[in-house]
């Protein structure tokens, strides 16, 4: 019977013990560190022998808010099977 308690109190404190001890390490490594260096880096292009940008086509498909949805093909699912009635 004392073993049991005995047992059960070290398994308490062991617990309690591991609960603080990693409320501790979350403490101590989530504290405020410092915000790294930012780096910005700037991209050169060689000027090119024509000076206007190129035509854009539009595409076939475009959200249209009353035209549904464009970008789904349409369904094309076999009709359901039918069953003589009394036969399941």
């Amino acid at each position: 019977m004392r073993s049991h308690r005995l047992t059960r109190r070290v398994a308490a404190y062991a617990g309690g013990a591991a609960i603080v001890a990693m409320v501790g390490l979350t403490a101590a490594c989530g504290g405020s560190s410092e915000k790294a260096p930012e780096t910005s880096t700037t991209t050169t292009t060689a000027p090119s022998s024509s000076s206007s940008a190129p035509s854009v086509t539009p595409t076939e498909k475009s959200i249209n808010p009353t035209g549904g949805n464009l970008f789904t093909p349409p369904v094309k699912a076999p009709p359901a099977p039918t069953a003589i009635p009394g036969d399941n």
